[in-house]
């Protein structure tokens, strides 16, 4: 094989594992964000939550500061009661008593369904923080690993860059020029494999000279369609027979 077409498949080897890299680099800030995003809406269903549970509270004590004033009166008119001197006016004052005494009742009935509302929404307020702190735990975990994954894969991108550098100093200048040529009109893709008689990449069938001349990986050969830098890969050669028995 020709050693600049050997060395530019090193090279395109090392560009595409270096982009794959820093693509993923590049994706975990928008993953950090989706994660405060989730905390931040977990934290609003707590914060939900909680002022659900206060409305509620509040609500039941105004209707007891409500039954409280009524029962105060309904005291009153029971005294009141004792100082009636007509028949009409006891008649009256009895019909006060008994709106205010169902007046207790209906306020009493509505307490007690404030009360179990506040015990179903203590439920929820409970497991909504119970949710906010697993999430919170869970997040710092994730955090870590994609922290270290950044380290990790930055090591290796400069590694492989490193790498890159040395290899395509191995390669001829015009041979190098036409691969970045390449690279930059086919979105860092410069080399395609040939293939039974079809260009891998962009499947268009190549003449078959073309095709015998690419088979020989002994020059920079391009794909008459996308212009890629074909190369061959043998096939391999078959294992050797397995010694006879006895042998």
């Amino acid at each position: 094989m020709s050693p600049d077409l050997q060395h530019l498949i090193q090279l395109q080897q090392l560009e595409t594992e270096i982009d794959t890299m820093r693509r993923r680099i590049a994706e975990i800030p928008a993953l950090q964000e989706a994660m405060t995003t989730r905390l931040a809406n977990q934290q609003a269903a707590v914060d939900t939550a909680k002022q659900q549970l206060a409305d509620s509270q509040a609500a039941r004590r105004e209707i007891e500061k409500e039954v409280a004033a009524v029962q105060t009166r309904l005291s009153r008119y029971k005294d009141q009661l004792m100082e009636v001197k007509t028949n009409k006016e006891y008649q009256a004052m009895q019909h006060e008593i008994a709106s205010a005494q169902d007046g207790i009742r209906a306020q009493e009935d509505t307490i007690l369904e404030r009360m179990e509302e506040a015990e179903a929404l203590t439920a929820t307020l409970k497991s909504a923080e119970a949710e906010l702190k697993r999430q919170e735990a869970a997040i710092s975990a994730e955090r870590t690993v994609l922290e270290a994954e950044v380290g990790e894969l930055q090591r290796e991108a400069d590694e492989k860059q490193g790498a890159r550098a040395s290899v395509a100093a191995q390669i001829s200048a015009p041979a190098l020029r036409l691969f970045e040529h390449v690279a930059r009109q086919r979105k860092g893709q410069a080399l395609a494999e040939a293939r039974h008689g079809i260009c891998t990449v962009c499947h268009v069938r190549l003449r078959p000279q073309i095709f015998n001349e690419v088979r020989r990986n002994e020059s920079l050969i391009q794909c008459e369609s996308c212009l890629r830098i074909l190369y061959f890969v043998p096939a391999a050669a078959p294992e050797s027979a397995a010694s006879s028995s006895g042998s």
